[in-house]
């Protein structure tokens, strides 16, 4: 398909966007600008559904992290695709759709009101922000409609308490004119002050909120980086080990990539990354003591000759003591490297789901992928999940492992089209020291979507005990398009 009719469903049924920057049709002239400088034309297929979620955070302050499931197609008292997060409460015996919170924009206390299409729940992220000892919820809804304008996007930070999430405030945009503000979002507490941070992004580039945070909505600081091209996936990670969270952002897809660019130098357009992709996230994966950053490039390259790999791939950068330098050459993950299961094929989306997190307990941290689009057992996209290990020496890939429907142990039908994988995550619910794995799958039971949680075990999370929370389960029970567990890349992919 050519780079200037790329197209994806619309967020408001099957309306399907083929609009072209260069015909008339452009978002925003600056970001038109900007990609003719880098000789590469945006491609707006319809505004990105965002790539992240929450890990589990202790909302409640009671010794066990909580799981948070976002809905972001939920319907809301009559209102269509509303927007909803179900919070799991962790405890000893782990997770039970009884043990739940659900929040959407009626809940008292929560700013603008449910309305519909306006997909409260697309991106969430988790981190202590006012640093009182209880996790905090940080939500979007980035097709909000504000006083700023249509689809402008909001987002919020519910807070933690004794009593659970019961307040909220909101982060607003810097920005005169945003669009889609909140499309992915990254919390990091790594310290008092400006070491806890907030990264969103939009259509206006991204705004970086730095601490100190208050409950009553207050902070320290915010900074919009509108320089380089829309942003559609962010991440916070320390790359050059100096305590302070460090912005990293993807961009939106562009015409000569077969993702989108990848920036760590926000603010100079002419200074992509080699290498590029659509969802970011970072951890120390080789225990320097430097967060490293990793991204998932899920789209077939556009020629035999382009950027990309067949089926997919994961590129990770290396941190060091200055950082992540914009020449530096990124390692390429695929499933025809060594030691990773499966092989490549046609439109897998390896790489279409990423989380990086200590799985193994080894000190670590590890690569979870997922590959919604992967067919197995003869069903077409039912979708597969995929950890690779972190390694201090040697190449990545060795002793990589992968789960899916079809795995002994895993609950549910292997079926066509259930696109397992299309979102990761990984949190300990149950205070075992032993991180739970959880997977999204938006396309299970017509699109209402469904989360496993594979227990965390010895030496990673295992199949044996794992679980699903369907939609139905937590009383979502719309009999369509709920998209319980978010709906990640699939809108773009």
């Amino acid at each position: 398909m050519s780079a200037y009719t790329k197209c994806a469903l619309g967020l408001r049924g099957l309306t399907i966007l083929r609009k072209d920057l260069r015909s008339g049709g452009g978002w925003r002239s600056a970001a038109v600008l900007l990609a003719g400088l880098l000789g590469a034309t945006l491609v707006p297929a319809a505004p990105a559904a965002a790539v992240h979620g929450a890990v589990p955070g202790d909302f409640n302050g009671d010794g066990y992290s909580d799981a948070v499931l976002p809905a972001p197609g939920a319907n809301v008292a009559g209102q269509e695709a509303a927007g909803a997060v179900v919070v799991l409460y962790g405890s000893a015996s782990g997770l039970s759709a009884t043990r739940r919170k659900t929040i959407t924009q009626n809940v008292a206390g929560v700013p603008s009101s449910a309305e519909p299409f306006d997909r409260f729940g697309s991106a969430t992220a988790t981190a202590d922000l006012n640093r009182d000892g209880y996790a905090d919820l940080v939500v979007s809804a980035p097709y909000e409609d504000t006083a700023k304008g249509k689809n402008a996007g909001l987002v919020t930070v519910s807070w933690g308490s004794k009593s659970g999430l019961t307040t909220a405030t909101e982060l607003p945009s810097p920005d005169k004119d945003p669009g889609y503000f909140g499309i992915d979002l990254s919390a990091l507490g790594a310290g008092p002050g400006a070491k806890t941070q907030v990264l969103v992004g939009g259509w206006s580039g991204s705004a970086l909120f730095r601490g100190p945070f208050s409950r009553t909505g207050t902070f320290g600081s915010v900074a919009l980086e509108d320089m380089t091209p829309s942003v559609g996936s962010v991440t916070l990670g320390d790359f050059n080990g100096d305590t302070t969270p460090d912005p990293a952002v993807v961009t939106v897809g562009l015409s000569d990539l077969s993702g989108g660019a990848v920036y760590t130098d926000l603010g100079f357009a002419d200074h992509p990354l080699a290498g590029n992709g659509r969802i970011a996230a970072s951890g120390d994966l080789n225990g320097d003591g430097y967060a490293d950053l990793v991204v998932g490039d899920p789209d077939e390259p556009e020629t035999t000759s382009g950027d990309g790999a067949l089926g997919g791939r994961v590129l990770v950068w290396y941190g060091t003591a200055t950082g992540i330098a914009d020449d530096a050459r990124p390692v390429q993950v695929t499933q025809n490297t060594a030691g990773v299961p499966g092989t490549s094929e046609r439109h897998d989306a390896f790489g279409g789901a990423l989380a990086v997190a200590d799985l193994n307990r080894d000190g670590l941290a590890d690569i979870v992928v997922g590959t919604p689009y992967e067919g197995v057992a003869g069903k077409s996209q039912s979708g597969e999940v995929t950890i690779i290990p972190g390694r201090r020496t040697g190449a990545l890939g060795t002793g990589s492992y992968s789960f899916n429907q079809y795995t002994a142990g895993v609950p549910g039908g292997n079926e066509a089209q259930d696109l397992l994988g299309t979102t990761v995550s990984v949190g300990d619910v149950n205070k075992d020291g032993k991180p739970e794995l959880f997977v999204g799958a938006a396309g299970e039971n017509n699109l209402t979507g469904a989360v496993w949680v594979f227990p965390g075990g010895a030496s990673g999370p295992t199949a044996k005990g794992s679980r699903v929370f369907t939609a139905a389960s937590v009383n979502l029970t719309q009999y369509n398009d709920t998209l319980l567990g978010g709906s990640g890349l699939f809108w773009v992919i």
